[in-house]
């Protein structure tokens, strides 16, 4: 028995390849699949079996990538009426592979179809070794249970259920989650990503609330805002997401090119740094850099069915956000603007810029004439727990800006400020697409603040 595991960061992705001596299974794969390709050939093993735990709802899932390019079986739940050809799984079905198997246990909350997948070494005993939770249990934290509307308490008291069901397992049995910490799918994960049941038993804070009322209370209340994609992404993978064989990548545009479908609503979006876009962009353009969190942003505030046209660096940073694109379901990025800002500055197009100002000049900004608005753009528990605040800052989260927005005047300078820049970039950028004109960005934000020994209780 042989288990490597694979984390894609940003989403806070875990996957799994079990491996045999001739063949191997994949749990929970991410959606662009060469990497289990490329290790299952130099293990010199056959990929036979693709698991899923449930249908994922953060991200999209490669397990059609992997059926059609290795002819593996996909091992789905029962209950989750997948559309695809797939083999359906319930409680107590047992999987074979190889001197390996993998005992079905039912662990609904997190989803009403979650499965668990109770792993045994039979060439050395029949003790479960490990088990592969899924969204159920994580190092530190549980799958939240709120993602289906009106549901929330019905899920949570199940989700209790399904990790008694867990904490029934030998404290030796190790712990595979399908998320570490950064992940949505839970509140506060811990960085480590494998853990034993015995450990969690112990440290895990979720499981020491015993009283049910006050584990649903916690889970269903206080939970962070979950993105918008996370309410389509279980259909996509329920019915079968597009291959990525069959995605056609960008095309490059020119500038001329470039603003056509801008005329039929695209979205821009520019994933350079944030001083770059805001020193220089196409007007309209969003702002995601890829240096923050490109794929839960997008996935947060790009319509699902727009056609995007991206603003980069070069061409690798281009090939580097569709994949992140793909990963959360957007599948339409058609074009990219080929030689960038320069070659739209150099047509004599319109730009945009977004000043970048410093802690002092914020410092000059609040205590003036009063006509400047500081807006921080932190999540709301950041915002109500940080050590430090601007006076007089009103909060909206970066992804809620884009609804948000009617609250703020505009007739009123507005001084964006986040963490660090990139949130606030973003936030800015939405302002500036909402027609405010006056707006600009607070660079290194509060960590800036903080550095320059400038923050002001």
């Amino acid at each position: 028995m042989l288990l490597k595991s694979f984390f894609v960061p940003n989403i806070a992705h875990s996957s799994y390849l079990l491996a045999g001596s001739e063949t191997c299974a994949i749990i929970d794969p991410q959606r662009d699949v060469a990497v289990y390709l490329d290790v299952a050939r130099d293990l010199g093993v056959r990929i036979t079996h693709v698991l899923e735990t449930h249908l994922h709802a953060d991200f999209i899932s490669g397990h059609l990538d992997l059926a059609e390019a290795t002819g593996a079986v996909i091992y789905a739940p029962r209950a989750g009426d997948c559309a695809f050809a797939h083999e359906g799984v319930a409680g107590g079905d047992v999987i074979r592979l190889e001197d390996m198997s993998l005992e079905v246990m039912e662990t609904p909350g997190h989803t009403p179809e979650h499965v668990s997948y109770v792993t045994r070494d039979l060439s050395r005993g029949d003790s479960a070794v490990g088990v592969f939770c899924g969204d159920t249990l994580f190092v530190g934290d549980v799958g939240r249970p709120d993602l289906f509307p009106g549901r929330a308490r019905e899920l949570a008291g199940a989700l209790q259920v399904s990790l008694a069901r867990l904490l029934a397992l030998p404290d030796f049995c190790e712990v595979y989650p399908a998320h570490g910490a950064g992940s949505l799918c839970g509140r506060d994960m811990a960085a480590k990503l494998q853990s034993t049941i015995g450990y969690e038993r112990r440290h895990n804070p979720a499981l020491q609330i015993a009283d049910r009322d006050e584990f649903i209370r916690s889970l269903t209340t206080d939970m962070p805002a979950a993105p918008d994609h996370f309410a389509r992404c279980s259909d996509i993978n329920r019915q079968g997401p597009v291959r990525v064989s069959e995605l056609s990548p960008p095309v490059p545009l020119a500038p001329t090119e470039f603003r056509e479908p801008m005329r039929r609503g695209g979205a821009e979006l520019d994933v350079r740094d944030y001083d770059a876009f805001g020193a220089l962009h196409v007007p309209g353009a969003i702002s995601i850099p890829m240096s923050g969190n490109l794929p839960v942003f997008a996935g947060w505030i790009i319509p699902a069915d727009a056609e995007i046209l991206l603003v980069a660096a070069d061409d690798m940073a281009v090939e580097d956000a569709v994949i992140w694109l793909r990963r959360v379901g957007h599948d339409r990025a058609v074009g990219y603007l080929d030689g960038g800002m320069h070659s739209w500055a150099a047509a004599g197009l319109s730009t945009e810029r977004v000043p970048q100002i410093s802690a002092r000049e914020l410092r000059k900004d609040v205590s003036g004439d009063g006509q400047r608005l500081v807006l921080d753009v932190r999540s709301a528990d950041e915002f109500q727990h940080a050590a430090s605040r601007i006076p007089g800052s009103i909060n909206i989260p970066a992804t809620q800006v884009r609804t948000r927005c009617g609250e703020l005047p505009k007739d009123r300078k507005i001084v964006v400020v986040c963490g660090s820049g990139p949130r606030s970039s973003m936030a800015a950028s939405l302002l500036q697409r909402a027609g405010f004109s006056r707006v600009c960005n607070v660079a290194g934000g509060m960590e800036g603040f903080k550095a320059a020994g400038e923050v002001m209780e």
